[in-house]
């Protein structure tokens, strides 16, 4: 084969491949043309391979045939945009799909916390039998409660207590489906917080109690009240699927607060940051307070400003459905 004849033949057809790819839209001839001229240049390197190797027009063909083929095909969804996707419109929608129920978690949890602290604030009986003798409360009280906030480093407190709260969080998540381990937890840590608050306050160390728990305690309990409402919503799934089946409900939300589940150990690790660094820290308690009410403002104006309106649109923090696959149909 004469490869220079051969190029001069066809070298206005490769021009135009080039032209059609290089161009943002196309119409529907100009698509057509594209594929045919896709098919010819694919004959073209397919002959000149067999007939009479010419590494630099093969390599230019082969890159032209490479570029049509993408234009042809569409790009692939990167996991990049997967990312972007996810941050700004799936986690946020989820996040405020489950405003009432991270509500009512925490209306749950404060009516648990400050029935504890009121009973424990006023019966000395109670508090011998919980805390033990009056040396043990004084040293709670006077010692321990704050010095849990410095016993280790920053940066390794700040990751114990990042690694903890996410594995809790993932916990109420992975066995909400049942409802009761997410109760029990919310129960556990709300009497736990009470108790100590209200023996804190008793004793007039109010001030330092919310000095210390506010801080981190803001953002970290939000946190703690989603993954809970994120349990809850799955066990109610399976209890009331409405239309769809029971099958399908759970995979639909189970998908969907799993990805809760993962976007709270990013809020989480901020939360445990705070704790690390910004509760044990010398700053005034104000200065502390108010840190911990910027992150926990913030948190909620992600879910206002991006999953308010990503909801409104029908976005649901689900996979695509190209990922999440095929649902037969119901009716209703």
């Amino acid at each position: 084969m004469d490869v220079d004849a051969f190029r001069a033949v066809h070298e206005h057809e490769w021009a135009r491949l080039r032209s059609l790819v290089a161009r943002r839209h196309l119409d529907g001839a100009e698509a057509d043309e594209l594929v045919a001229l896709y098919q010819r240049t694919a004959t073209h390197l397919s002959a000149l391979r067999s007939a009479q190797p010419e590494p630099v027009l093969l390599d230019q063909l082969s890159t032209l045939l490479v570029r049509a083929r993408a234009r042809l095909t569409g790009s692939r969804y990167t996991a990049w945009r997967q990312v972007v996707h996810y941050t700004t419109r799936g986690l946020p929608a989820a996040l405020w799909r489950l405003r009432w129920w991270t509500t009512g978690a925490f209306v749950f949890t404060a009516v648990l916390a400050v029935a504890s602290g009121v009973w424990v604030a006023g019966n000395p009986a109670v508090q011998a039998s919980l805390f033990g003798s009056d040396e043990n409360i004084r040293q709670l009280v006077y010692s321990d409660f704050e010095g849990y906030y410095s016993e280790y480093s920053h940066a390794a407190f700040a990751g114990r207590v990042w690694t903890n709260n996410a594995w809790v969080a993932a916990t109420c998540v992975a066995l909400g489906i049942t409802g009761v381990p997410v109760l029990v937890s919310l129960a556990y840590n709300a009497v736990n917080v009470g108790l100590q608050g209200g023996l804190l306050v008793e004793h007039g160390r109010g001030e330092l109690f919310f000095g210390l728990i506010l801080p981190h305690g803001l953002l970290e309990l939000t946190a703690v009240f989603v993954a809970a409402g994120a349990g809850l919503k799955l066990f109610w799934a399976w209890v009331s699927p409405g239309a769809r089946s029971r099958s399908q409900a759970l995979a639909t939300e189970g998908r969907a607060m799993v990805g809760v589940a993962l976007g709270l150990v990013g809020v989480l690790f901020v939360s445990g940051v705070i704790e690390g660094f910004v509760t044990p820290s010398g700053l005034p308690t104000w200065a502390r307070i108010g840190i911990g009410v910027v992150a926990e403002v913030a948190f909620w104006s992600y879910c206002w400003f991006l999953g308010r309106p990503a909801a409104a649109q029908g976005e649901t923090g689900d996979l695509e459905a190209r990922y999440a696959g095929d649902s037969v149909p119901v009716s209703g």
